[in-house]
């Protein structure tokens, strides 16, 4: 009887090691599961202008959704692993969009729109460094984020991303402040100047103000001020703003400009918008400025994780300003386009 008894009490023993050992690298795979995400997101579109107004070309002087046809945006791919503390993320990107975003064409660092750790040293403090997208601008590189599906003058303009290292401090509920030290302007692996960039964001109750700073040489942008926020005037309607004012004292260029993004909530799947741009390119060396006008009308119709967005664009310079062709060859200075964009996210 006592044999039988150590049998079965050794033979619990073992089923209960063996069922700990098992639960304890099931929790083990859970929680590291959860420490990591995965995201992304995959778009493309079909456009064409009108060709009374200014025929396809590439030179709308506004980057993305540029082609004409079937055209591909990006594949976005990002992996965020959080310890709570400290953690890493890779954002991907894959196609012309993220081509032209990274401003790389090597296979390396054409495909890295992100890569940065990060420290949150007390709950209202964060440190970040490396490869992050600029805080600079109302819109965007990710499609599925902006409203529009084109982008503005003042983004295009503007840097796209920076690195180097930034602290971001919660100051309260509704305040922020950002402070960055970073290579010049989408210097995205070295500094081969030996010059460095400075910048700085306060936020406000959702708005923002935003300050970056490069000597302008070597290809810098120089000193731009930049203000995005919005209000909602309703509940169903939003007001959006961004103004920017770029110098460049070194070549003697800037830009300066507006825009605004009043968009109209119809339903749970519907809404429409308009961005309404106005933007003029200045330059020591040319007697008269570039004005340009943008006017894009966009709506957005949403079905689960894919949105469809149908989109119409008028592009129009002042000055007598040509930069596009039209069905005829001849020169004009206006350029209106119809696209629609499918773009999927998860």
């Amino acid at each position: 009887m006592k044999t039988i008894i150590n049998t079965n009490f050794g033979k619990f023993l073992a089923i209960a090691i063996v069922s700990l050992i098992t639960f304890s690298a099931s929790a083990q795979e859970e929680e590291e599961a959860s420490k990591f995400s995965l995201s992304g997101s995959v778009d493309a579109y079909y456009r064409t202008t009108f060709h009374d107004a200014g025929e396809a070309t590439t030179g709308t002087f506004t980057s993305f959704a540029n082609q004409t046809g079937f055209a591909l945006g990006m594949a976005n791919l990002v992996g965020t692993y959080d310890m709570g503390d400290t953690g890493v993320v890779v954002d991907l990107v894959f196609g012309p969009r993220g081509t032209e975003a990274t401003f790389e064409n090597d296979v390396l660092n054409g495909i890295i729109n992100q890569a940065y750790v990060y420290w949150n040293v007390s709950e209202g403090t964060t440190l970040t460094m490396g490869r992050f997208n600029t805080f600079l601008g109302y819109e965007v590189i990710a499609p599925q984020a902006n409203f529009n599906y084109s982008v503005s003058y003042l983004f295009s303009n503007g840097p796209f991303s920076h690195l180097g290292v930034k602290a971001d401090f919660a100051l309260s509920d509704d305040v922020s402040l950002m402070l960055a030290v970073m290579n010049p302007w989408d210097t995205n692996d070295i500094s081969g100047s030996g010059e460095y960039s400075l910048g700085g964001q306060l936020g406000f109750y959702g708005q923002f103000l935003n300050l970056y700073y490069d000597s302008g040489k070597s290809g810098g942008l120089g000193f731009e001020i930049d203000y995005t926020g919005g209000f909602d005037v309703t509940e169903d309607f939003f007001f959006g703003i961004n103004a920017a004012y770029n110098d460049n004292s070194e070549t003697g260029t800037g830009f300066y400009g507006a825009a605004i993004y009043p968009q109209l909530t119809t339903s749970d799947n519907f809404a429409i918008g308009l961005r309404g741009e106005y933007m003029t390119f200045t330059d020591d060396a040319v007697e008269d400025d570039s004005p340009v006008l943008g006017l894009t009308l966009t709506g957005s119709f949403t079905k689960d994780n894919l949105i469809i967005k149908p989109e119409v664009r008028l592009d129009t310079w002042g000055n007598d300003i040509e930069p596009y062709v039209d069905s005829d060859g001849a020169a004009t200075g206006n350029q209106s386009s119809i696209l629609i964009a499918a773009i999927y996210s998860f």
